[in-house]
């Protein structure tokens, strides 16, 4: 599969398939975790004439898929590109780092500067925007798409910094069953590990960067981990890490969606493969995209029900913490639903 498409996406949609391919070669970049990061050259010199032309194209109302990681993000940002008018941005945090560049917390593109995960307006200048608008506004013109969807999890920590830079930006915040979410990121972290030049890259990015600036950052002086702070800061199995990561992007995301109700779409993932037509349909409602009967049958016959993981034991500083937060996501979801 290449760029998240197969060959059914190729067949029916070939226009969103390209669309998706120079979008991989010019935009997206290349994480530590992966290979051909050669291309990051090419990318990064796109981006650079890309900041010194005027803005090709006003982008209206991009829509921000959001969350934690490997909670059907990349899944839904696939089905949403297969809309003829979408165009996908698959986490492109090469892109964000030309804007930004203290925004990676995982160390894809620079361990030398500081990154954090909290980004908010007043990390925005008129620079920022300017730099923002020209490439979102050359991605939208380069692929002809009228809608852009930029998937990246992390915006959960950051939606004043992007409602700063785009004020009509939709938001889409997906949640996940608490232990398949953390059972794959486990999984996943396990799985993808790679050594290079004596340096650690997996799910943590370069030696564990993004869990320490997360513990900093998200653990340190949050009420919700009072008095397990240094307990929490000696975690050291995956499944651990991943559930105060759980923690922490529902804590954000629930908070955000309280302060933002009009402008977050609450989307449970078990929702979008048990109907996907019906969970679809009023998400494109909500993005104002037009209804699309191939892409909502397009996902009907893609999705398939998830790999579910049984509970496992958790380190005793966190084990209450995550029951408790799975408890007050189910509750909102009731509420909404």
């Amino acid at each position: 599969m290449i760029a998240q498409v197969d060959k059914a996406y190729i067949k029916e949609r070939p226009g969103s398939a390209l669309r998706r391919i120079i979008t991989r070669l010019l935009f997206e970049g290349r994480p530590v975790t992966t290979n051909r990061r050669w291309l990051n050259t090419i990318v990064f010199a796109h981006f650079a004439l890309e900041k010194r032309l005027d803005i090709w194209k006003s982008v209206k109302k991009p829509i921000f898929i959001m969350g934690t990681g490997r909670s059907g993000t990349t899944i839904l940002a696939t089905l949403l590109s297969f809309h003829p008018q979408v165009g996908l941005l698959n986490e492109p945090k090469a892109m964000w780092h030309s804007i930004y560049n203290q925004e990676d917390v995982n160390g894809n593109y620079t361990t030398t500067l500081p990154a954090k995960y909290h980004l908010g307006a007043s990390d925005v200048n008129g620079r920022t925007i300017q730099t923002a608008h020209r490439l979102f506004g050359a991605y939208s013109t380069l692929t002809f798409a009228r809608r852009v969807v930029d998937k990246n999890p992390e915006i959960v920590f950051r939606v004043s910094f992007v409602q700063a830079i785009f004020p009509d930006a939709k938001f889409i915040f997906l949640v996940r069953d608490g232990w398949d979410t953390i059972r794959s990121i486990a999984s996943w972290s396990e799985r993808e590990v790679v050594q290079v030049n004596g340096e650690t890259h997996d799910w943590w990015g370069v030696d564990r960067r993004k869990w320490h600036i997360m513990v900093k950052e998200l653990v340190m002086g949050n009420l919700l981990f009072a008095g397990r702070e240094s307990s929490v800061q000696k975690l050291e199995r995956q499944i651990d890490m991943a559930a105060v990561e759980w923690i922490v992007t529902m804590q954000a995301g629930i908070a955000q969606y309280q302060q933002h109700p009009a402008n977050i779409y609450l989307l449970n993932y078990q929702d979008l493969v048990q109907t996907p037509q019906q969970t679809l349909a009023d998400l494109l409602t909500f993005c104002e995209l037009p209804q699309d009967s191939q892409l909502l049958q397009y996902a009907q016959e893609r999705l398939s029900e998830p790999t579910q993981y049984k509970p496992v034991a958790l380190d005793k500083s966190i084990a209450d913490l995550f029951q408790r937060q799975i408890e007050s996501v189910e509750k909102l979801m009731q509420a909404v639903s």
